[in-house]
């Protein structure tokens, strides 16, 4: 299976390496806060292209695809003819049966994809059995991304067992309703279970800024990327991880982040691997005006 540390080889511009490879291209799916559709296919994978050919193409992990998506994406990237394959991270969207289908069509455009990832969303109930089909369809050599459900007794539970089966546990950090954005203490509680295991954890949806705060079209508080690199940081250093996830001090945020070593930089992401962005310009506008590219 990839490490977290394959999937965010040094970028052509030298990336810092707290940020390496931290955003997954997310386009192909509708904004978690927002009134607002995803970007059409053809202009996601023009954007794509020209992001990894880019300047700050060493930010860019995969670009995320629905597997009801895939032939569209496909097609797309024949007409662009790509120098190289992009590397893809699979979303089954059409359930874990059709995993195989997926998979065997991608084998077969290796000259335009390169699968990284698979991943899913968890029943409600996470168990063996489940996750033993999850083993079985997904090839050990492409990195597994499960996601628990999150709430109740045994939310924290299914992380463990994600990664024990030697999946990566995804949080869900927003969507398209209040109660779809996890509490400080939620994500508290999922970074001191995530910092214990042998894998790391990636985000997604609701990360739209860098720094906590108030989205003006839904008015929800969402997460930052920023605050949850920082927050990871201090999980490992048994500090206020709490108080890193509530604060709104971008200038802050940005000092600790640019004070950690590499090798604490990358201790941090060894346990939070990647986030999953529908803009690829904005987190490069962001971490630019805080002063960390």
């Amino acid at each position: 299976m990839s490490s977290a540390v394959e999937l965010r080889a040094p970028g052509p511009r030298g990336i810092p390496p707290l940020f390496a490879r931290l955003v997954d291209d997310a386009a192909l799916f509708p904004p978690g806060n927002r009134n607002e559709v995803a970007t059409p296919v053809p202009q996601a994978v023009t954007d794509h292209l020209d992001a990894r050919a880019g300047e700050f193409a060493g930010l860019l992990g995969p670009m995320l695809c629905q597997a009801s998506r895939l032939a569209e994406l496909i097609t797309e990237l024949a007409k662009a003819k790509p120098s190289s394959p992009i590397p893809l991270s699979l979303v089954c969207d059409t359930g874990l049966g059709g995993v195989p289908k997926a998979l065997s069509i991608i084998e077969g455009r290796q000259e335009l994809l390169a699968l990284r990832m698979v991943e899913m969303p968890a029943p409600s109930d996470v168990d063996d059995i489940w996750l033993e089909r999850v083993s079985e369809f997904v090839p050990e050599d492409i990195t597994r991304v499960v996601e628990p459900r999150r709430g109740g007794e045994g939310w924290l539970d299914g992380i463990r067992r994600v990664a024990e089966h030697g999946c990566w546990p995804k949080l869900r950090t927003g969507g398209q309703t209040a109660e779809a954005v996890p509490t400080v203490d939620e994500v508290a509680e999922f970074l001191a279970v995530a910092g214990s295991l042998d894998v790391p954890f990636k985000a997604t949806t609701g990360l739209n800024a860098a720094v906590r705060g108030e989205d003006p079209e839904t008015g929800f508080t969402h997460h930052g990327f920023l605050n949850l690199l920082v927050a990871t940081a201090r999980s490992l250093s048994g500090k206020d991880v709490r108080a890193a996830l509530e604060s709104t001090d971008g200038a802050a945020l940005a000092e600790e982040a640019r004070s950690l070593s590499d090798d604490a930089a990358n201790a941090v992401r060894d346990v939070f691997a990647s986030y999953g962005s529908c803009s690829l310009k904005d987190p490069v506008a962001e971490l630019e005006g805080l002063g960390l590219l």
